[in-house]
């Protein structure tokens, strides 16, 4: 990276990724994966849902050998869309806040449902549900990696991720504004409201809302 931002090599090896947000290649998204083989920190047979395909657009870039991909990764298959059994769905959300693009919709103690055309097949929520109610369906027969995705498909889940990142990346800011006001008031008035208490264990209190701000301020700036 270069001030910050992704390297021009970086940028062109995200838009080679298939932008399925998977996690499989040992990165937590495409853009670190990216990130890494520019810097020249990481192999470029590591992405299973862009396949052989993918290797090979990685290793025109790049310059480097197109290795066969990696099985520690994973194995390079057709497409498949996440399915709910909505009967056992239990509605705890967990899934919702897994999913990379936003693509399942449901509420708190309500059934959830996913949206099969905005599904990347990342798998992400099959782990975090907790009654196994998830399950993958093969939407692309025998086409693998590539030819069971497409630049469109790819450019519009990366559209999704993004905005999915800048909303919650929000949410996580203002949530750590608010804790870190309510620290910042219950120190301003912690010796008033434990008038009782003796000085050790007031220090004690001190220390825990001052950790307390600590934590809330790193949150809000990252």
């Amino acid at each position: 990276m270069t001030n910050g931002y992704p390297s021009a090599l970086a940028r062109r090896l995200l838009d080679a990724l298939p932008q399925t947000q998977c996690t499989r290649c040992g990165y937590p998204d495409c853009a670190a994966y990216a990130q890494a083989i520019a810097a020249g920190d990481s192999a470029i047979n590591q992405c299973p849902p862009g396949g052989a395909e993918g290797i090979r657009r990685l290793s025109r870039l790049t310059g480097l050998p197109a290795l066969p991909l990696n099985p520690e990764h994973g194995a390079e298959g057709p497409r498949s869309v996440a399915w709910i059994d909505e009967a056992w769905c239990i509605g705890c959300t967990l899934c919702i806040k897994a999913c990379p693009v936003d693509c399942i919709v449901g509420g708190n103690k309500r059934m959830h449902t996913v949206i099969e055309s905005q599904c990347t097949g990342c798998e992400l929520c099959i782990p975090a549900c907790p009654v196994d109610c998830i399950a993958l369906e093969n939407v692309t027969g025998q086409r693998t990696g590539w030819d069971a995705w497409s630049t469109q498909d790819a450019h519009a889940a990366r559209e999704r991720y993004e905005f999915v990142s800048l909303r919650r990346k929000r949410d996580e800011r203002q949530h750590a504004e608010t804790l870190e006001k309510k620290a910042e008031h219950k120190l301003a008035h912690l010796a008033e409201l434990t008038h009782t208490d003796s000085e050790a264990e007031l220090a004690r209190k001190r220390a825990v809302i001052e950790a307390a701000l600590a934590r809330a301020r790193q949150k809000r700036d990252t």
